[in-house]
């Protein structure tokens, strides 16, 4: 029988003869479980995710072509020339195939992303073989050098440095001559303005390779600079005699750089070097006056991005400009019934982040966000988002176009990867509805609150889109990094930068001196910021370098967080923490610079340096990079474990050490002299110069011959002996590794 009760209606059954009322709402004897889900089920579900991406599969043609610039840099050897060709034609057919495929949409996407891929690849070696210049021979020696001052770049070790486009150098033919060469001046030595012609005598040689076997290798930068040659000058510059008329391209550039660098001495003179110095490194990028330690406080606080011209000041600056246009317009009935405020805002916020690249200097990561800014003011004008992952992508596809070897500079990859968190964030962000009509205080106290959560927000995802990057690069943590940005943000984007471009355009009027005084007033405050935040106790973590194959997965994980839409998103999650998870590669015992003039050993966690006074940042970047202490005192540090003279280093009797020794003068007699003593106590030696086989038995030895077959050097203790692993041999066979003899 049924039972209708006023909830549901039960089926009562009876067992042997005795009825069992089922009452409504009583719980079931057994419990229901739910099958696990077939592979059919699975597979239409995640066909489902896929299908729900139509109209984001375009933001991944900029990746693809990315990973094809990425897999050309990482060729062990360079392809022919017609590779370029071949792989740019077959791009183009996969593009053309699309439309024979019909309904095959997975397939047109695979085919598209190939295709792009192919074009990133294409673009690589078509770049690379239209940047081919002279390099100057690996010891060249002391040369004569006529050329003319195109900029000054920042400071090195040693001190300022000069860009120059030399149009003589002695015992050199002009298809010898380097395109462009960069040296060091000595201290004391008056800068040159650019423009002028000069004439000296310098120590030249290739651009340096990597520091370490795997380190980032800045020949290739170089390379696609143009410059031939790098070394430091022994005279002082003097007036050269009847220069050549340059070229009307170099004439202009060297007529800009001019202006800038008469602008960065006005603003140095007028608030002062330490104020000054920063200032004139934000207006025009020339950021030889800013004193060491203040450097190295901003590095200390996590704020030295400040110094680099790149999207921030971009961004400030063009967003300043189109706020104040658009306000301007606003108040202004008559021209506001004319115009559409929003686009000629966007034109003349343009305009300005143009005119600032140009006052800049044009540097790679300005360059790469005017292009941004370009695209963002681009699509207002044609009444699109300005901020969207599409308009990103776009600019990604275009600077990997122009400028493939981006790819493999920390520059690129960290504004990609924080520009976009931060537009998914805004995608993701909420924006509940408002009352209205509610009394001014409330709404300021909601905008505040609004304001530092975003602000919270957007730094805390900025900061872990760039932790990788700056993890694998640069083995820093900035510790108090989030702090002292939040207290810096404000100060730098309504008051510091505003101020610096008003000081900028009223200083060649001779007006320039309040509003740059203002801004040294914000400059002097973020220094104070930066100050107390460095002070801190572990303010900074060196932490050593992931395996390098982290670095890509991690960027890869990244793009999925931002990219993806839907839960899979965050299948990405684990790969983004690559870099932070990776197990370490083992601590090498020893390093050997690419030239044998420089050594260290690694005792207890710390780096001890044979030489502090020569290579210093080459060593450095050695010892960050494998996650090692330096010394403060670094001489003592060396002292008390090895015994060194003028020429040499040996351990000392009874030091729990490596038994290394080195010699790093080439000086015959003197090495003949030395070596006997360092033999005997000493399981590996090391020579700047020739060896004789046999020289010292027993022990491993490395000579000058070495050094040129491999560069630098990484040595690992191990039950059989000892293993080497050379740079020369991870960069491979390319147009840029040429390896660096350079001289002290």
């Amino acid at each position: 029988m049924r039972v209708t009760t006023g909830r549901s209606d039960m089926e009562v059954s009876t067992v042997g003869g005795d009825a069992a009322t089922a009452q409504a709402g009583a719980r079931p004897l057994s419990t229901a479980f739910r099958a696990p889900p077939s592979l059919a089920d699975a597979l239409a579900w995640l066909g489902t995710q896929a299908t729900a991406q139509a109209d984001r599969w375009s933001l991944w043609a900029p990746v693809a072509m990315g990973f094809g610039a990425a897999l050309y840099f990482g060729l062990p050897r360079e392809p022919a020339a017609a590779v370029g060709w071949i792989a740019l034609a077959l791009a183009m057919a996969l593009l053309g195939g699309r439309s024979w495929l019909g309904s095959a949409r997975g397939l047109g996407i695979g085919l598209t992303l190939a295709a792009f891929a192919l074009a990133g690849f294409s673009a690589a070696k078509l770049r690379t073989e239209a940047v081919r210049a002279p390099v100057v021979a690996t010891g060249l020696g002391v040369r004569t050098l006529e050329a003319f001052v195109i900029d000054i770049p920042s400071p090195g070790q040693g001190g300022p440095r000069l860009t120059l486009a030399p149009y003589r150098i002695s015992g050199l033919s002009p298809d010898q001559t380097p395109i462009r060469v960069r040296v060091t001046l000595k201290p004391g030595m008056v800068i040159p303005a650019p423009g002028t012609a000069i004439r000296m005598m310098a120590m030249l040689n290739p651009p340096p390779p990597p520091a370490s076997p795997g380190a980032y290798d800045f020949s290739r930068d170089s390379f696609f600079q143009s410059v031939g040659g790098v070394g430091f000058v022994l005279t002082p510059p003097a007036a050269a005699e009847d220069p050549p008329r340059p070229p009307w391209e170099l004439r202009q550039q060297m007529h800009v750089n001019a202006g800038r660098w008469a602008l960065t001495r006005r603003i140095v003179g007028e608030l002062g070097v330490e104020t000054g110095g920063l200032a004139a490194a934000m207006v025009t990028g020339h950021d030889v006056f800013i004193p060491k330690e203040q450097v190295t406080s901003l590095r200390a606080s996590g704020l030295s991005h400040i110094i680099s011209i790149s999207g921030l000041h971009m961004a400030i600056v063009g967003g300043f400009t189109f706020a104040a246009v658009r306000l301007l317009v606003a108040v202004w009935p008559w021209l506001a019934l004319r115009v559409s405020g929003k686009k000629l805002a966007a034109v003349i916020g343009l305009a300005c982040v143009l005119a600032y690249l140009v006052l800049s200097g044009s540097p790679s990561p300005a360059e790469r966000s005017a292009i941004t800014a370009t695209a963002a003011f681009g699509a207002m004008l044609f009444d699109r988002r300005a901020i969207s992952l599409r308009t990103l992508a776009m600019s990604a596809a275009v600077i990997i176009a122009v400028q493939p070897e981006a790819v493999t500079q920390p520059g690129f990859q960290m504004s990609y990867a924080a520009t976009a968190a931060l537009v998914a964030l805004a995608e993701l962000w909420p924006h509940p509805v408002r009352e209205i009509s509610v009394p001014w205080p409330i709404r300021l106290v909601q905008g505040a609150g609004t304001l530092l959560l975003a602000s919270l927000a957007a730094s805390f995802v900025a900061g872990m889109a760039t932790g990788p990057f700056a993890l694998q690069h640069f083995n820093r943590i900035s510790t108090f990094g989030l702090v002292s940005n939040l207290l810096v943000e404000p100060i730098s984007s309504f008051l510091m930068m505003p101020a610096l471009a008003i000081g900028a355009v009223l200083a060649p009027l001779g007006m320039g001196g309040p509003p740059l005084h203002v801004a040294g007033f914000a400059i002097h405050m973020m220094t104070r910021i930066s100050d107390v935040t460095a002070a801190l106790p572990f303010a900074q973590v060196t932490v050593a370098s992931a395996p390098n194959w982290a670095l890509p997965v991690s960027f890869l994980g990244l793009l999925w967080l931002c990219l993806w839409r839907g839960p899979l998103r965050w299948a990405g999650l684990p790969l983004a923490l690559a870099v932070s998870l990776a197990p370490r590669p083992p601590q090498p015992d020893a390093w050997i610079s690419p030239d044998g003039a420089a050594f260290a050993v690694r005792d207890q966690g710390q780096a001890i340096f044979f030489r502090p006074d020569v290579k210093l940042f080459a060593a450095q970047v050695w010892a960050r990079r494998r996650g090692l202490d330096i010394p403060d005192a670094m001489l003592a540090a060396r002292d008390a474990a090895y015994a060194c003279d003028r020429w040499s280093c040996a351990p000392r009797p009874g030091a729990e050490v490596p038994r290394m020794a080195a010699i790093w003068t080439r000086r015959v007699s003197t090495v003949d002299a030395t070596v006997p003593g360092l033999c005997a106590g000493a399981d590996i030696v090391i020579l700047r110069g020739e060896a004789d086989p046999g020289v010292c038995p027993g022990a491993l030895t490395l000579s000058a011959s070495d050094f040129a077959k491999g560069g630098s050097a990484e040595l690992y203790r191990e039950v059989h002996g000892w293993r080497v692993v050379w740079a020369q041999p991870l960069r491979g066979v390319r147009p840029w590794t040429t390896v660096s003899l350079a001289d002290d």
